[in-house]
C-alpha cells in the first residue's frame, strides 16, 4: 500500500448540495455522488474530498455541525456513506471528508450544555468570557461574517467566541478533553473508511487566552475592505502557536492508519504561505492549501513568489494548489481580463496547476470551464452574501447544481421543479453532455492533462525550478525532463527559449530554433531533448 499517495495527488472537490440529486428534492445527496463516480474516476484524479455532510441545521450549508458522526438527512444516511466510501475504492478513488471542528453548531447538545451553566461539565468547553464594565464584549475581535465576535448569552451571563456565525461557536481546544472529543471524532470516519481529511480552518483552532486586541492590518488595501474583519490583523484571534502540538496530535492519529492523509485549509492575508510550511513540516499535517491563489493575481511573478516562498520556508513541507473551491469565484471569471477566449484561459488553467509542484486540488465545474452563476438577491442562501451584498455577493455563484445534461432540466441535476440554487442557461451550456464528445474541449483536455501528469513522473513528483523571464510570460522545469511555459495574457509574447524540445500538449504555440511563440493565453508543456 502507497503510503504517500497524497504526495502529487490530485483530488476533485464535491459540494454534496450541487453535484447529484438522487431523489428530487432539488438538494443534491450521497446516491447521486455514487451514481457520478465514474465520471469522476475517468478524469484521472487520485481523490474526492466531500464537503460537510454531517448533521447539521445549515445555517452556513454543513460547516455548523451539531453531530459529528452522523451524515444529515437532506444527503442520506450512514449505509449510503459506506456504499459511496466502497464503490470509490473500487474505482480507485480516495475519499477524503471535511472536518469542521473550529466550531460547531449552536444547537450541538455539548454547546446547550455549556451554556446552561457556568458549573455544568461542558462549561469551559467553548470560549466564554466576562463583558467590559460597561457591558461591551472582552475585546475587538471581528466575525468573518460581519459584526462581533463575541455573543451574549444571558443564561451565562457571559459572551462566546465565534469566528463565524453567532450560530457557529467556537471550541475552547485550550481544554483537553474538548480535543479528545475532536480526535475520537475523527477516529469515528477512519474506522468507517475514509483515506483522510480536509481540515476547515486549520489555522483557527485557538484563541489568545488573554484575549488580546488584535491590530489594525497594515495592508494597504485593508482600508477600503468590504468586510470589516478584513481592516484587522487577526494576531489574537487565530494563528495561536498551540496549533502545532494539536497538529501533531491529529497526526499520531493518522499514523494509526494505513496510508491516510491530512490537507488543512489555511485562511490568512498576512502569513498564509508561512504557516502553510509550519503545518506540514514535521509531523504534522500531509499537505496545506491558502488562498493564494484563489484570487485576482494573474501574474508570473505572483505564482512563481507563491511556489518559491513555500519551498524556501518548508523544504520539508508539502503544499496543495487550488485555483477555485466553494468559498470563492471561479478562476477562470476572476481572470477573464486576462484572456481572449474563456477556453483558452480555462485550458491553460488547467496545464498551469497541473504541473505546479505539489498536490493539486480541483472543483467540480471546473473542468467544465465554468464561471460564478449570476444570481439575485433573493435567490441567495449564503449568509456572508446576503449580510455584504451588493458590493460582495456571497458564494453562491460558484455553489450552483452541476451541469450535466444541457437538454435537461436542471441540466440534470435533479428533477425537482426547483433545485436549491437555480441552474441558468450559461452553465447549462456548457454541460458535460456538451462537452464529452468533443476533442477540443475543456472537459477533454482536463482528461488529456490529468492523463498526461498521472504517466510522467517528473510532473507528478520532480522539483520546479523557475526560468528568469519577462512578464507575462511564466516558465519553468519540472525535473529532468520537461519545460513548461505560460503566456498570461491575451496578446502575443515571444520567449527567447534555446534547445530541442518535444511539445506534449500546446495552445497557440509557435516553437522556433531560438524562441517560442505564444498567443493569448498560449502555452508549452514539453519534454527536453534527452528526457
Amino acid at each position: 500500500m502507497d503510503q504517500d499517495w497524497w504526495r502529487g495527488s490530485v483530488t476533485y472537490q464535491i459540494y454534496p448540495r450541487s453535484f447529484m440529486d438522487s431523489n428530487g428534492d432539488g438538494i443534491g445527496d450521497l446516491t447521486g455522488i455514487t451514481e457520478r463516480l465514474e465520471y469522476v474516476a475517468a478524469l484521472g484524479v487520485d481523490a474526492i474530498w466531500l464537503s460537510p455532510i454531517f448533521t447539521s441545521p445549515m445555517k452556513d450549508m454543513g460547516y455548523d455541525v451539531s453531530d459529528y458522526t452522523d451524515v444529515d438527512p437532506s444527503f442520506g444516511d450512514l449505509a449510503g456513506f459506506d456504499a459511496l466510501v466502497a464503490k470509490a475504492h473500487q474505482l480507485g478513488l480516495k475519499v477524503i471528508i471535511d472536518q469542521v471542528i473550529s466550531h460547531s453548531s449552536d444547537q450541538h447538545p455539548f454547546f446547550a450544555q455549556s451554556r446552561s451553566s457556568r458549573d455544568d461539565p461542558k462549561a469551559d468547553w467553548y470560549v466564554w468570557a466576562e463583558p467590559n464594565p460597561d457591558g461591551t464584549p472582552p475585546n475587538n475581535w471581528l466575525a468573518i461574517f460581519g459584526g462581533s465576535s463575541w455573543e451574549w448569552d444571558s443564561r451565562r451571563r457571559q459572551y462566546y467566541f465565534h469566528n463565524f456565525l453567532a450560530s457557529q461557536p467556537d471550541w475552547n481546544f485550550h481544554n483537553p478533553e474538548v480535543q479528545d472529543y475532536l480526535l475520537s471524532t475523527m477516529r469515528f470516519w477512519l474506522e468507517r473508511g475514509v483515506d483522510g481529511f480536509r481540515l476547515d480552518t486549520v489555522n483557527y483552532y485557538f484563541h489568545d487566552r488573554l484575549l488580546r486586541d488584535n491590530a489594525c492590518n497594515y495592508l494597504p488595501w485593508a482600508q477600503s475592505a468590504v468586510k470589516p474583519v478584513d481592516m484587522q490583523f487577526c494576531l489574537f484571534s487565530k494563528n495561536q502557536p498551540e496549533n502545532l502540538g494539536f497538529l501533531e496530535r491529529i497526526r499520531a492519529l493518522m499514523d494509526e492508519y494505513d496510508a491516510r492523509a491530512t490537507v488543512g485549509e489555511v485562511g490568512d492575508s498576512h502569513m498564509a504561505i508561512k504557516l502553510m510550511g509550519e503545518y506540514t513540516s514535521g509531523k504534522r499535517l500531509h499537505m496545506a492549501y491558502s488562498f493564494e491563489m484563489l484570487g485576482p493575481d494573474f501574474t508570473a511573478a505572483h505564482f512563481r513568489s507563491r511556489i518559491e516562498a513555500f519551498f524556501k520556508g518548508a523544504p520539508d513541507g508539502w503544499p496543495c494548489w487550488a485555483f477555485s473551491n466553494h468559498d470563492v469565484p471561479r478562476h477562470v471569471g476572476r481572470w477573464l481580463p486576462h484572456a481572449a477566449d474563456q477556453d483558452a484561459l480555462a485550458r491553460q488553467a488547467a496545464a498551469m496547476l497541473l504541473t505546479f509542484e505539489g498536490s493539486v486540488c480541483l472543483y467540480q465545474g471546473e473542468e467544465l470551464g465554468q464561471v460564478d452563476t449570476v444570481l439575485e438577491f433573493d435567490e441567495l442562501t449564503d449568509p456572508d452574501g446576503i449580510t455584504f451584498w451588493p458590493e460582495y455577493k456571497g458564494r453562491d455563484g460558484c455553489r450552483t447544481p452541476m451541469a450535466w445534461n444541457a437538454n435537461a432540466a436542471n441540466a440534470g441535476f435533479s428533477r425537482a421543479n426547483k433545485t436549491w440554487l437555480p441552474v441558468k442557461a450559461p452553465q447549462q451550456r456548457r454541460a458535460v453532455s456538451v462537452q464529452d464528445d468533443d476533442p477540443d474541449s475543456v472537459l477533454n483536455f482536463y482528461r488529456q492533462m490529468l492523463a498526461l501528469r498521472k504517466s510522467e513522473g517528473d510532473l507528478r513528483d520532480g522539483d520546479i525550478r523557475f526560468l528568469d523571464l519577462p512578464e507575462p510570460v511564466l516558465g519553468y522545469e519540472r525535473g529532468d525532463d520537461f519545460i513548461c511555459l505560460f503566456n498570461l495574457s491575451a496578446g502575443s509574447v515571444a520567449a527567447p527559449i534555446s534547445g530541442k524540445f518535444t511539445p506534449l500538449l500546446t495552445q497557440a504555440a509557435k516553437i522556433a530554433d531560438d524562441e517560442i511563440g505564444l498567443g493569448p493565453n498560449g502555452f508549452v508543456i514539453a519534454r527536453k531533448a534527452g528526457g
